[in-house]
């Protein structure tokens, strides 16, 4: 059974930083790309970082570059997302997802998801 688990989130004020963990268990992840994608209230759920767990390859959304950096360590079978310079609107719950994908931004072929967790970023 697979399992994500993300951890790592909570309130924080406009201009400081959070470190997300999702912790994946229950498959081999190697030809699998993670992403972590966030959703505001009343909106869609949206892609802002991914990474393909054999070469490293990475993708961000526009508005995340330079603020956003996407991390794995293959042996913990962890991915992270570190947020710096966080902005209110990047209030939203972020969660981790992960599948078989080709083209990393292909956000249909992402198949397991983890719960979610809450980042409340404070003006």
């Amino acid at each position: 059974q697979v399992q994500l688990v993300e951890s790592g989130g909570g309130l924080v004020q406009a201009g400081g930083s959070l470190r997300l963990s999702c912790a994946a268990s229950g498959r081999t992840f190697s030809n699998y790309a993670m992403g972590w994608f966030r959703q505001a209230p009343g909106k869609e759920r949206e892609l802002v970082t991914a990474i393909t767990w054999n070469s490293g390859s990475t993708y961000y959304a526009n508005s995340m570059k330079g603020r956003f950096t996407i991390s794995r360590d293959n042996a913990k079978n962890t991915v992270f997302l570190q947020m710096n310079s966080l902005k209110p609107e990047d209030t939203a719950v972020y969660y981790c997802a992960a599948g078989p994908v080709v083209t990393i931004d292909d956000i249909s072929k992402y198949i397991y998801w983890g719960q979610g967790t809450q980042v409340t970023v404070s003006s």
